[in-house]
């Protein structure tokens, strides 16, 4: 399907981004869209803090042929994250945590975790049990140093462990959520090995018993109302339904069956790793609150200095951090507190600046902000099997239009 003229208007602002760049980025993600790759995409640039550029193209829903459009509603996966790891670090600015503080302080549940370690004996791997050498600490849940791990990428015993143990099912309650978590073994020993995990699953709660309310309670008036993020939550209500993106059934490159989760009822475990639905235009507000640091729409959210805090690689000095089954930043970045971080220049597959943070989502959802350039971009889909693909060229394709 073809660009809706009336909904995908180039908004253009003060920048130095040119046309022909701009039209090329149209153009490749539309191809593709053409060819039946992906169902469609919602792109925005901002830059100096200004709308440059703004599409919604193809479908929003290819069941219904329904077309993409700006008020269109995604699965945001794990670019709930930051968010969650902006709600921790409110708290820390509040004097009601540090980021040393043990995390059994506040959820006995996983005091005395053990840490899995794989052993062969007479052929067979099993696993041998060996005591954590100092414990997880708010700092290690933000930026993945804990030793938890996630079921659902890669394989090993620990993982296996976490898959029988159903872990972060959506029928869970968030106190069996975390009692759950402290009967399964850790993948590393804490404060030693970057893994991508329930961490932030695991902060959701802990936010939750600090500060007395509900994660969808304490998001909604602390960030997103502030914010303007009207269409933000862990759920979509009815009246909203016919805006939910959705992707096709089974890949059309991979040939697998697409699976995302269900948005249409309040679920029982508020998932802060993973579990918000969200718009471009909300989103963007706040990219925009992070660009400036901090403040957006007339509401400081979070102080200038904490944020810089955040978006500095809190890995260095961690000689193993990168020596697990998967380093997810990548080349080039480190990992702060709820982003990845541009370290150098090279290195990494994708342009950008010493400094700039990002992340993304399943779904196939992402965004980055390059503080040098005064530059944010997000794009958004729900094609889970083509995320790694489209991150590298959306990102490609903006810094080539930028002159």
């Amino acid at each position: 399907m073809k660009e809706d003229d009336t909904m995908n208007e180039r908004i253009k602002g003060p920048g130095r981004f040119s046309d022909k760049g701009l039209d090329n980025l149209t153009t490749c993600i539309q191809a593709d869209i053409d060819k039946g790759l992906i169902p469609g995409a919602s792109m925005l640039i901002a830059h100096n803090g200004k709308t440059v550029y703004e599409s919604a193209l193809g479908l929003q829903d290819p069941a219904t042929r329904v077309p993409m459009s700006r008020e269109s509603i995604f699965r945001i996966y794990s670019m709930t994250k930051p968010v969650v790891s902006v709600g921790v670090m409110m708290l820390v600015e509040q004097g009601r945590l540090l980021l040393s503080d043990p995390i059994s302080k506040f959820l006995p549940e996983l005091q005395d975790l053990k840490v899995g370690v794989e052993v062969i004996a007479d052929g067979v791997p099993h696993l041998r049990l060996e005591p954590a050498l100092q414990p997880i600490t708010v700092q290690d849940l933000l930026r993945h140093t804990s030793g938890f791990t996630y079921g659902i990428f890669g394989d090993s015993l620990v993982k296996a462990e976490y898959r029988r143990a159903g872990i972060a099912h959506p029928r869970m309650s968030s106190d069996e959520f975390i009692k759950a978590m402290g009967q399964v073994p850790l993948m590393y020993q804490p404060g030693t090995v970057w893994e991508y995990s329930h961490s932030t699953d695991v902060l959701g709660v802990l936010l939750e018993r600090v500060s007395g309310q509900s994660l969808d309670e304490f998001l909604s008036e602390r960030i997103f109302k502030p914010l303007g993020m009207l269409d933000t939550g862990f759920w979509v209500e009815e009246e909203h339904h016919h805006r939910i993106a959705e992707g096709f059934d089974v890949d059309p490159v991979t040939g697998v069956t697409v699976r995302m989760n269900q948005p249409r009822r309040r679920p029982n475990l508020l998932g802060g790793g993973g579990g918000l639905m969200s718009t471009m235009q909300d989103y963007l507000h706040f990219a925009q609150m992070l660009a400036n640091g901090g403040e957006c729409e007339n509401a400081r959210i979070i102080s200038r200095k904490t944020l810089q805090w955040m978006t500095s690689d809190h890995l260095a000095g961690m000689p193993h951090a990168r020596s697990g089954q998967g380093y997810l930043p990548g080349p080039g970045y480190g990992f702060g507190l709820g982003f990845a971080v541009r370290t150098e220049p090279g290195s990494a597959f994708i342009p950008g600046s010493v400094g700039d943070f990002t992340w993304s989502g399943l779904a196939g959802t992402y965004f980055w902000i390059d503080p040098e350039e005064q530059l944010l971009a997000i794009f958004l889909m729900q094609a889970p099997e083509q995320r790694n693909h489209y991150r590298q060229l959306f990102r490609n394709l903006v810094y080539a239009a930028l002159e």
